[in-house]
């Protein structure tokens, strides 16, 4: 159900109500601002979707919002109280959020208004925060039998391969976790790594495990590997060992995701064309090249999902809701 009137003008909409999106809310709120948040799933919904015994890299504390304590009995918090923690802030500070509507476009009127069409209806507003993060598309590889009812592209829970034969495709956190927890439940394990080691932005406790785990056989792991096909009952794989064809039950592809880049270009706003995609914006501001719509998270950095997460991009908020601010006094003492 709506929860504005059809001809209200917001001062902002947050599309994303992920932890960035609520920071957001949170400090328009504050300054008094009329603000919406618009999510597409549930809410923080990347993190509902994280495997299910996820533990974050950050501390509790550099997960905060708005100096609300994350009180965790955890050295690094866990995936469920992380989700307790953002949904405790949303309801006991009666943050307006739309779930489950999806921003399907956003245009800018002459009058220097956005208007946005989601998949319920329509909204009127000043300004624009996309805060959607990068979880929701995976970084595909294209390849025969990657859309087997075998393969995912997303981890979570290893009770459902124990006793299988499970290939993990990537080398980063989340194939590293899936691996490890899978091989304990059970499974039989092999890692297909495109480099020649496990990647070193692995967490710092988590790489020793994973490391010994391979040097005793415990894991089994091709290096320098890249997975060619996959067919129903095996995969194909080709290393500098040249070509060899495993026993296979499940393929787990870890290999990353990415920001919803053609959102961001039906906007208007311009990438950078050295691969790596990084949308244009005022460092001092985040408002990007489009006058009015402004960026926070992790979607800043383009392909580069590792530069920007919760614990440094939470200043984002007070920097956009503070150029809101003063534009929107300017406009009222002009006029």
């Amino acid at each position: 159900m709506s929860i504005h009137k059809e001809e209200e003008i917001f001062d902002l909409v947050i599309v994303g109500g992920g932890p960035i999106g609520i920071a957001c809310a949170l400090e328009a709120k504050k300054k008094g601002l009329s603000y919406l948040i618009l999510e597409k799933g549930t809410l923080v919904n990347s993190l509902y979707n994280y495997p299910s015994n996820m533990t974050f890299f950050s501390t509790s504390e550099k997960l905060e919002l708005d100096e609300i304590p994350f009180i965790s009995i955890n050295p690094k918090p866990h995936k469920q109280e992380a989700l307790e923690y953002y949904r405790r802030i949303v309801t006991s500070n009666h943050l307006k959020i739309q779930l489950f509507e999806k921003v399907e476009k956003i245009q800018t009127l002459d009058n220097d208004l956005h208007k946005i069409t989601t998949s319920k209806g329509n909204y009127s507003t000043k300004n624009v925060i996309i805060a959607t993060g990068f979880y929701d598309i995976p970084n595909y590889l294209n390849i025969p039998g990657e859309d087997l009812p075998k393969v995912a592209h997303y981890y979570g829970d290893p009770h459902f391969y124990a006793t299988q034969k499970t290939i993990v495709v990537g080398a980063s956190n989340s194939a590293v976790d899936a691996a490890l927890e899978i091989y304990r439940k059970g499974g039989d394990v092999t890692m297909i790594v495109r480099g020649p080691a496990i990647g070193e932005r692995v967490k710092y406790w988590v790489k020793p495990d994973i490391d010994n785990r391979i040097d005793e056989g415990s894991i089994k792991a091709v290096f320098n590997a890249e997975i060619k096909e996959i067919r129903e009952n095996e995969v194909v794989i080709s290393s500098k060992d040249g070509e060899q064809v495993l026993e296979n039950d499940w393929v787990l592809l870890l290999t990353g995701y990415r920001p919803n880049f053609e959102f961001l270009k039906n906007i208007g706003i311009k990438l950078s064309e050295d691969g790596r995609k990084i949308p244009r914006y005022n460092p001092e501001t985040m408002e990007s090249n489009v006058k009015g719509i402004y960026l926070a998270g992790v979607i800043c950095g383009g392909t580069e999902t590792h530069k920007w997460f919760i614990e440094n991009s939470r200043v984002h908020a007070e920097m956009i809701v503070e150029d809101i601010v003063n534009k929107l006094g300017e406009q009222s003492h002009q006029r």
